[in-house]
């Protein structure tokens, strides 16, 4: 974990792309898209039918790591509304346990707004955290602070030749600092956007500056997304 400043308070992020705020002992995440693997196989594309399992035990180890109490997931967290009845029993004794042993709040996204099970944490369209507000997709014009997800942000670079592409979250700041973040998808099977995407950009305005950010070798690095004209 690597610490990050955001809304006037130090959070930590996680190598896996959680976020974590020591104060509450609150963890994030965004777009865990369980299950997509299944909805594929209905279609007739295969693939290996474990996704669920590996982004849960991800999620697990995020848990034990940050010794988190409360987890919210800010949407799409199941790939389509049938998501959570194709779960096979390995995978939901894992998501009852989780959701057990902490207090959980599902945030709706496009893929889930009528498939969240209200039966294993609380269900939201969106949420506050202490003056945060926590949604699926970044709001246009928001000037409070806000975490949320949706885009699945990569960091797309070329150094020597070779093309790098890697999970990041995208960091808007305005003339108090950094205020509005989104998140890098934590499912297993999630592609990805170019950070520097014009509409990542577009939805993070109004702001002074846009970074990428993501750890790497034990410290938040930072890479210039956007800047406003002077």
């Amino acid at each position: 974990m690597v610490p990050l400043s955001f809304a006037d308070e130090e959070w930590w992020l996680t190598g896996s792309g959680a976020l974590f705020r020591p104060r509450s002992a609150t963890l994030l995440v965004a777009d865990l898209h369980l299950e997509k693997a299944s909805f594929y196989a209905t279609y007739g594309q295969m693939l290996p039918p474990y996704d669920s399992r590996e982004t849960l035990g991800r999620l697990a180890d995020a848990i034990r790591q940050t010794g988190a109490r409360r987890v919210f997931c800010l949407g799409d967290s199941f790939h389509d509304r049938g998501g959570f009845s194709r779960m096979e029993p390995h995978a939901a004794g894992m998501l009852a346990a989780l959701t057990r042993a902490t207090d959980w709040v599902w945030i709706t996204g496009n893929h889930d707004a009528q498939g969240t099970p209200e039966n294993l944490g609380t269900v939201a369209s969106e949420a506050e955290e202490a003056g945060i507000v926590l949604r699926h997709q970044a709001l246009t014009g928001e000037t409070r602070p806000e975490i949320s997800g949706h885009f699945h942000p990569r960091l797309c670079l070329t150094v020597r030749e070779r093309h790098i592409r890697r999970p990041c979250a995208v960091l808007g700041e305005d003339r108090n600092g950094p205020s509005r973040m989104i998140l890098p998808a934590f499912g297993a099977l999630t592609g990805g956007m170019d950070a520097a995407d014009p509409a990542i950009i577009a939805a993070m305005q109004p702001a002074r500056a846009i970074d990428a950010v993501l750890p790497a070798q034990g410290r938040l690095t930072r890479f210039p997304l956007w800047r406003a004209e002077k």
